[in-house]
C-alpha cells in the first residue's frame, strides 16, 4: 500500500475513530486503525467490539501501489499527524510488514498487525430503517444521554432507549433517580413498533460526532445492532440485550401544584446554593409559595446559602429537596426562556419541562433532607 495525501486530510478521520480506541486492550489489534486504500478512498476503522466507527478521506495513489488493508497503531498515528507542520503533504508505504510515513524531512517506521485480525460487528440482518437530519438526532441525544447510568448493575439502565412507535421517535434515559424523555413528531410512520437500548459509550461518541447540521442521516436497526451512517461516517454500536423499564409509568400524570419561573435566573440561583451543598449528597430544599421560591443549602461544616426566585405558583405552599445537579442538568437541557415545574407533594416527583415545549419531559426524585 501506497499513498499520499495533506495533514489536514488524515487528522479529522483519525480523531474520529480513535474516539473508539480504549487506551487499554485485551487484543492488542483493538488499539490499532484499519486503513483500507480502494483508489483513491481511504477507509478508516476503529473498534472496541461493543461499537465501530468508520470514516474516509481522500488520498492520491502512488504508481504500483494499489489497494490494500493494513493496521497501524491508532493513537501513535495520529500523534504523528498532529505533530506535523500544517499543511503538510504525508506519504504512507507499507511494505514487509512495517509502515514508512514520510512529510519533508521526517520519517516514521511503524509497526503493523495483518488486516485479517482486526473484527467487525456484523450488520447483516435488518429490521428496518429510517432517515433523519443529523441535527435533530443530535439534539435529542443532547437533552437526554446526561441521565444514563454508569456502571449500574441494572445494565439496562447503562444506555439511551430509542423506541418507534406510530409516528413518534422517542428517547429516554434514566439512572433510577431521573429521568430524560425526548419525542419527535415524524411524518412518515413506523410500520412496527420497535425498542432498542443503546450502550453509554455508543452514545457518547454518536454525542461527540454527530454534527449540527440538516444533512440526512440513515438509522439502520438490527436485532442486536444499530448502524447509524452520515456522509462523514458510518457508526455502529452493539445493543443492550435486556428490558427498559416501564417509563410511562414515572411521569407523573396528574399534579395540583404549577411553578413557572424564567430558566435562566433559576437556574443561576440553583447554581450559586449548590456551592454551599452536601459535597457528598448535594441537596437543596425549595420551598414553593405564592410567587416566591425559597432555596436553600447547608453542609456538614454548618455553610448556608440561601436565594429566592420569583414565580408564578398555584396550589398550596411546599418544601421539598432535590439532587441539585439532577436540576441543573434538566434545565439545561430546556431551550426555553421559561419552565414549568409540576409538583404534587414531599414525596412525589417533580416534572420539568420547557414552557410551551410538549417534545422534552424531564422527572426529578425527590430527597429527603
Amino acid at each position: 500500500m501506497k499513498f499520499i495525501t495533506t495533514r489536514e486530510d488524515l487528522i479529522k478521520p483519525l480523531q474520529m475513530v480513535c474516539g473508539v480506541v480504549e487506551r487499554r486492550q485485551t487484543l492488542p489489534v483493538l488499539s490499532h486503525v484499519l486503513l483500507s486504500l480502494q483508489e483513491e478512498n481511504l477507509t478508516l476503522t476503529a473498534t472496541d467490539l461493543e461499537v465501530q466507527m468508520k470514516t474516509h478521506t481522500p488520498v492520491r495513489g502512488m504508481g504500483d501501489g494499489g489497494a490494500g488493508d493494513i493496521t497501524l497503531p491508532a493513537r501513535k498515528f495520529l500523534d504523528i499527524c498532529r505533530a506535523l507542520p500544517e499543511g503538510a503533504e504525508v506519504q504512507l508505504i507499507c511494505e514487509g510488514g512495517r509502515a514508512q510515513i514520510r512529510s519533508g524531512k521526517s520519517r516514521f517506521t511503524l509497526a503493523t498487525l495483518p488486516a485479517g485480525e482486526f473484527p467487525s460487528i456484523e450488520t447483516r440482518e435488518s429490521i428496518l430503517e429510517f432517515s433523519l437530519a443529523q441535527k435533530d438526532l443530535r439534539q435529542a441525544i443532547e437533552r437526554t444521554h446526561f441521565a444514563m447510568a454508569q456502571d449500574d448493575v441494572r445494565y439496562y439502565l447503562n444506555g439511551l432507549l430509542l423506541e418507534l412507535a406510530e409516528r413518534v421517535l422517542r428517547l429516554v434515559a434514566t439512572d433510577g433517580h431521573r429521568l430524560a424523555l425526548c419525542e419527535q413528531v415524524r411524518e412518515e410512520e413506523f410500520y412496527e413498533n420497535q425498542q432498542v437500548i443503546i450502550p453509554r459509550k455508543g452514545v457518547l461518541e454518536l454525542h461527540r460526532l454527530l454534527e449540527d447540521n440538516d444533512a440526512e442521516t440513515r438509522v439502520t436497526l438490527g436485532s442486536n445492532f444499530i448502524l447509524i451512517c452520515t456522509p462523514e461516517m458510518n457508526f455502529t454500536s452493539k445493543l443492550i440485550d435486556g428490558r427498559f423499564p416501564d417509563y410511562q409509568n414515572v411521569v407523573p400524570m396528574s399534579t395540583d401544584k404549577t411553578a413557572v419561573c424564567e430558566r435562566e435566573p433559576l437556574r443561576q440561583a440553583l447554581g450559586r446554593v449548590s456551592i454551599l451543598s452536601n459535597e457528598k449528597y448535594r441537596g437543596v430544599r425549595m420551598a414553593f409559595s405564592q410567587g416566591v421560591l425559597q432555596i436553600s443549602a447547608h453542609n456538614p461544616e454548618h455553610e448556608e446559602a440561601e436565594e429566592e426566585v420569583a414565580i408564578d405558583y398555584t396550589g398550596s405552599p411546599l418544601e421539598i429537596g432535590f439532587n441539585v445537579n439532577y436540576l441543573l442538568d434538566a434545565l439545561a437541557a430546556c431551550d426555553t426562556e421559561q419552565v414549568q415545574l409540576l409538583l404534587s407533594d414531599p414525596n412525589s416527583c417533580c416534572l420539568i419541562r420547557g414552557m410551551n415545549d410538549p417534545s422534552c419531559r424531564y422527572v426529578v426524585m425527590p430527597m429527603r433532607l
